[in-house]
């Protein structure tokens, strides 16, 4: 059983008390989602072992599946690595661009999450694609894969979205033409481009929202656009993966938790040196909760060469730059699968599926035996 469903066990019905009639509707289904994950009222496995010389049993219970839990998603997100990472261009720089929005952006976005989450995203997209297209910087369509985030290191609310974008892209006529050997687009376009965006979507489409936002917003300095190269792309997507199936909390993030605090492990942004923070268990469940997504909202989106309808362009464009001596395709990320496949504990065999348990069928394993063994021993 994880820390966070312990915690989650353990203070959300009082936190659900307290603040439940202010609280989404997702935030409440995941909320119950954590507190089941992994015990029986998640419902349970049975598996045996797979060695012909083993007769070995071992029962699991199951995760809750729901996207915010740092306990489940493990495997989907090495699968997904793996398949990004066989996909890369041999001999192309990739780009890590970073959108982000000013400070008194966040609340708004946070009480409108599906609203403008989609606005943001839909806003940063079309500026990148549309200044890659531009044949003053890189002339063409690149391929791009936006995640979005919303946390700082700390767990406050910070919407952004992360891009990895190809160092290059195919112009009209079909040629491949690479961006600029120090940088893909200038920035100061970007944030420009990416900020009027984002104010004439928001004034169309939601003016009550709009309206409610001082016009210095528009103003301010901070509609910042992060770009960086990032090489051949792997870390990047590394990076990126350790966050598409849960938010930015960890199991190992969790030191201690007590009724009175829960303790935090988490790194400093400037100095990257490991620092602890110490939350009440409301205010813990507070910045928890916030970074839950509207339902069906997707935080994963492909643009350009990385769209599915273009996975056979770039199956073809991975073989011309071999063939013109870029060296091979990178190596895919290694297979290290560690989710819902069990090894054997008496032979480290991999274990195989027996069958499911629903919740009552895992709920009687473990109810307490009649009788007087129910009582303790005299």
């Amino acid at each position: 059983m994880g820390r966070l469903g312990e915690i989650f066990r353990a203070h959300g019905a009082d936190y659900r008390k307290r603040f439940g009639e202010r609280m989404s509707v997702d935030q409440l289904r995941a909320m119950r989602a954590l507190e089941r994950c992994h015990t029986p009222a998640a419902g349970g496995v049975l598996w045996r072992c797979s060695a012909s010389d083993c007769d070995c049993r071992h029962f699991t219970f199951r995760g809750c599946g729901n996207r915010h839990c740092p306990a489940c998603g493990q495997t989907h997100a090495q699968e997904w690595l793996r398949k990004q990472c066989a996909l890369l261009l041999p001999g192309v720089t990739y780009h890590l661009v970073t959108f982000t929005v000013p400070k008194r952006l966040r609340r708004p976005i946070r009480s409108h999450p599906r609203q403008l989450l989609e606005l943001l995203m839909r806003s940063a997209s079309s500026t990148l694609m549309d200044l890659c297209k531009n044949p003053q910087w890189v002339g063409g369509m690149p391929g791009a894969t936006a995640v979005l985030h919303t946390w700082t290191r700390q767990y406050q609310y910070h919407p952004h979205v992360h891009f990895i974008v190809t160092g290059g892209a195919l112009d009209p006529t079909g040629q491949w033409r690479n961006a600029h050997e120090r940088f893909l687009v200038p920035v100061p376009a970007l944030s420009s481009v990416f900020r009027a965006r984002f104010r004439d979507a928001l004034r169309e489409a939601h003016p009550t929202i709009f309206a409610q936002l001082a016009a210095s917003v528009w103003q301010e300095h901070e509609w910042v656009v992060h770009s960086k190269p990032v090489g051949s792309g792997q870390r990047a997507y590394g990076y990126l993966a350790r966050y598409l199936y849960r938010v930015a909390l960890t199991e190992r993030a969790i030191l201690q938790h007590t009724d009175e605090q829960i303790v935090l492990r988490y790194r400093h942004s400037k100095t990257n040196q490991p620092r602890t923070l110490r939350l009440g268990p409301h205010e813990f469940l507070r910045r928890f909760l916030q970074h839950v997504l509207p339902s069906r909202f997707c935080k994963l989106r492909h643009y350009g060469l990385h769209h599915s309808s273009k996975r056979p362009t770039i199956r073809l464009l991975q073989a011309l730059f071999e063939l013109l001596g870029h060296g091979p395709t990178p190596p895919s990320a290694p297979e290290k699968i560690t989710g819902p496949v069990p090894s054997c504990p008496r032979c480290q065999a991999p274990m195989i599926l027996v069958r499911h348990l629903n919740a009552t069928e895992t709920q009687a394993c473990f109810a307490p035996l009649p009788g007087p063994q129910a009582r303790g021993p005299p």
